[in-house]
């Protein structure tokens, strides 16, 4: 039977899992700033070199100036060290400011080059990782990344040279004592790689932790209101702490496993001087060393071990950002599902219709859309309604290529919908939904978002259009005004409001109106209304309503239920017809006198009262009376 494969540990600094992390670092973000890093590790070869050049300092200290007693070399020694001083001084302020250069633009180029790859994920990337785990990732897996990394490169650079520098004045006085010295570093060897792995399997543990507390401080921030008037106070503080106290634990333990090392190298420092105390010490009693000599390599020892400590110490910081990077990079890596062609078409021109056929999409073993059927006439209003989960904002969804239908053909105009860059695409439609998504800057930079070519006439027609100008008063600055994170400073009318003027100022042929005055007063949803109503005309409109008075006016009103189409007309049309649409007309008008749709039967009745026998028509409007209020 042949030997098993050996097995690689994934936290090693030299495995391959380690390699691809460091090559990736260096190739995306440090290789850029190679000049400063170049800067960076002169001045680092600098300081370190100071430390062993104080180690020679020690001999003509001691032989020339405390034994000998020559006046001459008092001066030039003080002097001498005096400059290695300045010159450690000064080589540490460069290193430091170098290093802190390269490390918060490589933190600022990774936080951005994930913000810009997590904004082209789809809706499945984004259920599956929630806000907190994001944030988690993008900002506290950076800044740990971030705090790390010019630790790692000092000790490359200026612990590295250092350590050299010591051993080798150590050796030029005498390579007997140094292997003395040295004699404890079998001990580091075993106990790191074990160490190691602990640190790093610590340091994950932390990561998703922190993860959690975020996700937690999210659903709590976002759902204050639920959570006061629920009174959960005291349930997600208790959630918190627990989250909190396995989070203590395991920081604890990896600042723990990340001290071992250091105090590993301790415990061979002490091995090392006591043989080179018992053995050295003998021989300047026996006169065949100098006291300067045994000074000068003692210093050079003493100072090696520091530094050799801090490069223990990195095995430990590696993990701590090995296990951050990892995350990064997985995140980095992820592949959008939903992207461009790599041959587009050229998006439709003018007012464009749009055609759904035989859409079908399932989530899992959950479907939504089964054989949709949908025609949305260019330049007039659609109307979708139906229960909750019939998937009418599915069709949103799809036309938008926020997600794909597993069958089916999606057309705007004359062209696929997956034929264009999803740019082209997007850029045919402006959404006004129920939920405004402001931001938290000025009502003049929400309504902009970032455009310079608006001018002042033009951002004063879309905003009295809009309607934005009858609120814009009561506001202290103006457009100037912060709206609040969210748009908290605005009440639900103004924010819808605002919503419009953006897509007045998109001026795109397409508008999706999802639920745009649900969360409305009376009085907030009228104004909402007539801005609508200018915002709709010239465009295709398909809007999505449960409110039925909403849409009476449109001239299609499709009825979906439980992914398809099951009814459409105009709204006395569909009342007539007394199916779905008239079910759930009269759950939301049902008076105690005559409704709308028995005025409507009884309209439809007289106008055919000359097609059919006198029985027929009262005898067709009792079944349909009947079928109506029947369970």
């Amino acid at each position: 039977m042949s030997a098993p494969a050996p097995q690689h540990d994934p936290a090693a600094p030299g495995s391959p899992r380690s390699r691809e992390l460091v090559t990736w670092i260096w190739r995306d973000f440090l290789r850029r700033h190679w000049i400063v890093i170049l800067l960076a590790f002169c001045f680092m070869a600098l300081e370190g070199a100071m430390q062993g050049a104080l180690a020679l300092m020690m001999r003509p200290m001691f032989d020339d100036v405390f034994v000998a007693g020559e006046q001459g070399a008092l001066i030039w020694v003080g002097l001498g060290v005096m400059g290695i001083f300045l010159i450690r001084a000064l080589a540490g302020l460069g290193q430091k400011t170098a290093l802190s250069y390269i490390a918060q633009n490589v933190a600022a180029d990774m936080r951005c080059n994930l913000l810009d790859g997590i904004m082209t994920q789809d809706g499945g990337f984004h259920q599956s990782h929630p806000p907190g785990f994001l944030i988690q990732r993008v900002q506290t897996d950076v800044t740990t990344v971030n705090n790390v990394w010019p630790k790692l490169m000092t000790g490359l650079g200026r612990d590295l040279i250092s350590l050299v520098v010591l051993i080798g004045v150590a050796l030029s006085v005498d390579w007997k004592w140094t292997l003395v010295a040295m004699v404890g570093a079998p001990l580091l060897i075993a106990p790191s790689q074990l160490v190691q792995r602990f640190v790093r399997a610590r340091a994950r543990e932390a990561r998703d932790l922190g993860a959690r507390l975020a996700t937690r401080l999210d659903e709590v921030f976002h759902g204050i209101i639920p959570v006061k008037l629920n009174r959960l106070e005291t349930y997600q503080s208790n959630r918190y702490k627990s989250l909190s106290r396995d989070l203590i634990r395991t920081e604890v333990r990896t600042t723990a496993g990340s001290a071992a090392i250091p105090g590993l190298v301790d415990v061979m420092a002490g091995i090392g001087f006591f043989g080179v105390l018992y053995y050295g010490g003998r021989e300047i009693i026996e006169g065949q060393k100098t006291v300067g000599e045994f000074m000068s390599f003692f210093t050079a020892i003493g100072l090696a071990f520091e530094p050799l400590r801090r490069i223990g110490a990195m095995a430990g910081l590696w993990q701590v950002a090995a296990s951050g990077l990892e995350r990064v990079k997985d995140l980095y890596d992820a592949e959008p599902t939903l992207v461009s062609p790599s041959n587009p078409v050229p998006p439709p021109t003018g007012v464009p219709g749009i055609t759904l056929s035989d859409v079908h999409l399932a989530y899992g073993d959950t479907t939504v859309l089964c054989g949709l059927d949908l025609i949305a006439e260019p330049g007039k209003t659609t109307a979708l309604v139906g229960a909750s989960g019939a998937g009418k904002s599915t069709v949103f969804n799809i036309l938008t290529r926020l997600v794909d239908p597993q069958k089916g053909k999606v057309r705007i105009g004359n062209v696929d919908a997956s034929a264009m860059t999803l740019g082209d695409l997007r850029d045919l439609f402006s959404v006004v939904s129920q939920d405004a998504a402001l931001f938290d800057e000025t009502l003049r930079e929400n309504i902009l978002l970032g455009r310079t070519d608006v001018s002042d006439a033009q951002l004063d027609k879309v905003l009295r259009a809009a309607h934005v100008t009858d609120f814009l008063p009561k506001l202290a600055q103006g457009l100037d005004a912060q709206v609040g994170p969210r748009g908290s400073n605005l009440s639900g009318g103004q924010r819808q409001r605002v919503a419009i003027a953006r897509a007045l100022l998109r001026d795109t042929p397409i508008l999706l109106l999802d639920e745009a005055t649900s969360a409305l007063d009376a009085e907030s949803e009228k104004v909402v209304q007539e801005a609508l109503e200018k915002l709709s005309k010239g465009r295709t409109t398909i809007v999505i309503a449960h409110r039925l008075s909403t849409v009476r006016d449109a001239d299609r009103i499709v009825v979906m239920d439980r992914g398809r189409v099951v009814d459409q007309g105009t709204h006395e049309e569909l009342l007539a017809r007394g199916g779905l649409y008239a079910r759930l007309h009269a759950l939301q008008f049902k008076t105690d006198g005559p409704t709308a749709d028995s005025v409507a039967q009884a309209r439809l009745a007289k106008s055919n009262a000359g097609n059919s026998t006198p029985s027929e028509a009262p005898r067709g409007l009792i079944w349909r009376l009947a079928r109506l209020f029947s369970p």
